[in-house]
């Protein structure tokens, strides 16, 4: 498990040079300068094929198996093309990995991975996006604090990603409470070693994806654990996909395809709480349905903008957020977008789901 900044060393600098060194032994250029970086600005502008051709096939992000499940339940149509494998995938940086790895064509994330991917030289771009209104996440504090608040934060030890949604949360509520970074000691971890990090008391507060609290809650809370509301949201929900794959004919007239029934799959789920508690996070996850139907009350409503003005103006707000902080170089983020796609979510679904 990664360990926090030495004693006296200043945290932003500290978290920046990790990332060169993991950058360096990639053999990345580690800032978006680089020949890469130039490829992704360079987006492929053909038009999209009107059908897929024959024999294609996409590697696709699955996490937990949601996505297959998803589809099953809402009984869409057969895609028109091949899912070579669904990939249990889920986290910003494992999903570069196994972009780099040509392992997976086609991810959902939030929306820090796609600027975390420019900022090392890794060209990928955004196809479709769904966006969220209210919290995804709920800061938790370990067993026995006394932290109420956000403004508590300060001195205190955070669970810190760059590379994920729950990073730029992190930092938007730190803003919002008028905590400047120096304020507080950040810990740089991934999103799979916060709930460790909690219950060791290495970090006093992470935050927790709103499926994760019911179970944490249950396990500390009578312990002195508890969670801490904001309003911050992490706007964007979306599909993304390397440049390579989009520039692939074939591969981007399949994406074209899978996104109209991404939409309706999440649609669907929305309009169907009941089934998706007990056929998802009862049978699958092994919650109760009370612990499920929580979840699902802190759900989003899907919503596909027709445009993505408000997207890219909340994705430039995000890199700029992280380029104060010294975590990332400086950055236009209109180049993540491969507007191509643009719409067509929008189209798919009902128009109380449009944005």
């Amino acid at each position: 498990m990664p360990a926090a900044s030495p004693s006296g060393v200043d945290r932003r600098v500290f978290l920046t040079s990790l990332l060169g060194a993991s950058a360096a032994v990639a053999g990345l250029s580690g800032c978006a300068g680089g020949s890469a970086a130039a490829d992704t600005a360079a987006a492929s502008t053909a038009p999209l094929a009107a059908r897929v051709p024959a024999g294609t096939s996409l590697k696709i992000a699955s996490y937990l198996g949601q996505q297959q499940l998803q589809f099953k339940l809402a009984k869409l149509p057969a895609l028109p093309f091949t899912v070579s494998s669904w990939l249990n995938i889920g986290a910003g940086p494992d999903v570069i990995n196994a972009f780099r790895a040509k392992s997976l064509d086609l991810a959902n994330n939030a929306g820090i991975p796609p600027i975390q991917a420019q900022f090392q030289g890794f060209a990928a771009k955004i196809v479709a996006i769904d966006i969220t209104r209210k919290p995804n996440y709920l800061f938790a504090t370990k067993p026995g604090s006394d932290i109420h608040t956000v403004a508590d934060f300060k001195g205190r030890k955070l669970a810190f990603s760059q590379g994920q949604a729950q990073g730029v949360v992190l930092l938007r509520a730190l803003k919002k409470a008028g905590l400047s970074y120096d304020d507080v000691r950040l810990v740089q971890l991934t999103s799979n070693q916060f709930l460790t990090a909690l219950q060791s008391g290495q970090v006093d507060v992470a935050p927790l994806a709103n499926t994760q609290v019911p179970a944490y809650l249950q396990q500390y809370g009578a312990k002195g654990a508890r969670t801490i509301t904001t309003d911050v949201v992490d706007l964007l929900n979306l599909l993304w996909a390397p440049q390579a794959v989009l520039d692939d004919p074939a591969k981007a007239a399949a994406i074209a395809a899978y996104i109209p029934e991404w939409a309706r799959g999440q649609v669907w789920q929305w309009e169907h709480p009941d089934v998706w508690n007990e056929e998802f996070y009862v049978k699958t996850q092994n919650l109760t349905l009370a612990q499920a139907r929580g979840i699902t009350e802190l759900a989003n409503k899907p919503l596909f903008p027709p445009s993505w003005d408000e997207a890219i103006t909340w994705e430039q707000e995000t890199a700029d957020l992280l380029a104060e902080g010294g975590f990332v170089k400086k950055t236009d983020v209109s180049s993540l977008f491969d507007h191509r796609f643009e719409g067509l979510a929008a189209k798919a679904v009902p128009e109380e789901y449009r944005k």
